[in-house]
């Protein structure tokens, strides 16, 4: 057989194929009302039609264009289980949509605010107090600014020409007093998220998301369905004292679950859990009698944290200060962000701790004597860190 012959037969094949799939969508055993909601499956994708089956004997159609997204890509295959709602029977052919779009008539409109079916409009422009929406045609809605997004409309220009869904939460005057809200289809749409997440999410699985929000306490992160925080000890393994430093309000992030608490709708995530640990092969690092520069972060009444790196932090105790001397606060030789120079005195990589020395020898401790005789001597009130241990300190760095 020819190459011509075999095309032909294929062709014919496929339109014999395509009338049976329409003969087939006759209502036999279902009986619909226009806007009534069924679930069904793709049994078939054409060039023009989906065709769905509900269920018994029946079947029905849908335009391949409700499921083209913005880059032309198909988003549904056969086998994929889809929400319709039947909008007519036509020639014994029932005809669905899973949102009207700029084609529908007016005669649909009622049934899409009756039955809460989805509306496609064209947001062409602010007005007072929200947006006016193209829909069915020429028709106009109005949308306010209370229904547009799930958060607060800060600017009006990012919906400008957009096409959007929308449900009709009033329906006026025969039409000419129309109201949709493109948030409550955003909210059905985060429950059908929300109650898929339920059915695969785990604490300590890795996400990604993007940030939403930023307060002092943490930052906000959706990861498409729910929305939680990433306290802000959990941003970095080092202290981090500015979160806009770290983070920005859109950032794409991969976060780590601590928490989910699906109940009360709590939900945290971490950010350092995804990134190494810098407490890992420590000690190949930080070998005992070892000597390293650091950063004094905070001081407490038993002894100074110094910072070896974002992340490691070990103790300086009171009594190591004073070299022998009793002082009554750390603060009496050092201050916070001051740079010094420590030793390894000891290291428990299991519980993460590191005991450190200052690195001080004899002619340090001389200085010391000779500038607390010279501030006796002279009368005078040795206060914070001036003259002190810190500031011998900070001079013998300088000589490195």
């Amino acid at each position: 057989m020819d190459k011509d012959n075999r095309d032909l037969i294929t062709e014919t094949e496929s339109e014999e194929n395509f009338e049976e799939l329409l003969n087939r969508s006759i209502i036999e055993s279902v009986h619909l009302n226009p806007g009534e909601r069924v679930e069904g499956v793709i049994i078939k994708i054409a060039s023009e039609w989906v065709f769905i089956d509900i269920g018994g004997k029946s079947e029905g159609y849908i335009g391949i264009g409700e499921f083209i997204d913005d880059e032309g890509n198909l988003t549904i295959k056969e086998g994929d289980t889809i929400n319709a709602y039947f909008l007519s029977s036509r020639n014994n052919e029932m005809l669905f949509t899973t949102r009207l779009t700029a084609d529908t008539t007016k005669e649909h409109l009622a049934e899409a605010h009756q039955n809460r079916i989805p509306i496609e409009g064209l947001v062409e422009k602010e007005i007072k107090g929200g947006f006016e929406v193209k829909i069915a045609g020429n028709l106009h809605a109005f949308c306010p600014y209370s229904q547009m997004g799930l958060s607060r409309v800060e600017n009006a220009d990012q919906y400008i020409g957009r096409h959007l869904t929308f449900n009709i939460i009033e329906y006026g005057e025969n039409g000419r007093n129309i109201i949709i809200s493109n948030r409550t289809v955003l909210e059905e749409e985060r429950r059908k998220q929300k109650d898929a997440l339920r059915e695969t999410l785990e604490e300590g699985m890795k996400v990604s998301g993007e940030i939403t929000s930023i307060r002092k306490f943490g930052a906000f992160v959706d990861i498409g369905g729910i929305e939680g925080l990433i306290p802000i000890s959990e941003i970095s393994w080092g202290r981090v004292e500015d979160i806009n430093s770290s983070l920005s309000v859109g950032q794409k992030v991969d976060v780590a679950i601590k928490k989910l608490d699906w109940e009360n709708d709590k939900f945290s995530f971490s950010l350092k859990e995804i990134l190494p640990d810098p407490w890992n092969n420590i000690a190949l690092k930080y070998t005992e009698g070892s000597t390293h520069k650091g950063k004094v972060a905070r001081l407490a009444p038993f002894g100074a944290f110094v910072t070896l790196e974002p992340g490691i932090d070990g103790l300086v105790h009171i009594s190591e200060l004073g070299k022998g001397k009793r002082i009554s606060h750390p603060r009496e030789v050092l201050e916070e962000n001051q740079a010094i120079e420590v030793r390894i005195a000891g290291l428990d990589a299991e519980e993460k701790r590191l005991s450190l020395e200052m690195v001080l020898d004899e002619e340090d401790s001389e200085e010391i004597d000779s500038y607390k005789k010279h501030v006796a001597e002279r009368g005078e009130k040795s206060s914070g860190s001036l003259g002190t241990l810190g500031d011998i300190l900070r001079a013998k760095l300088d000589k490195k």
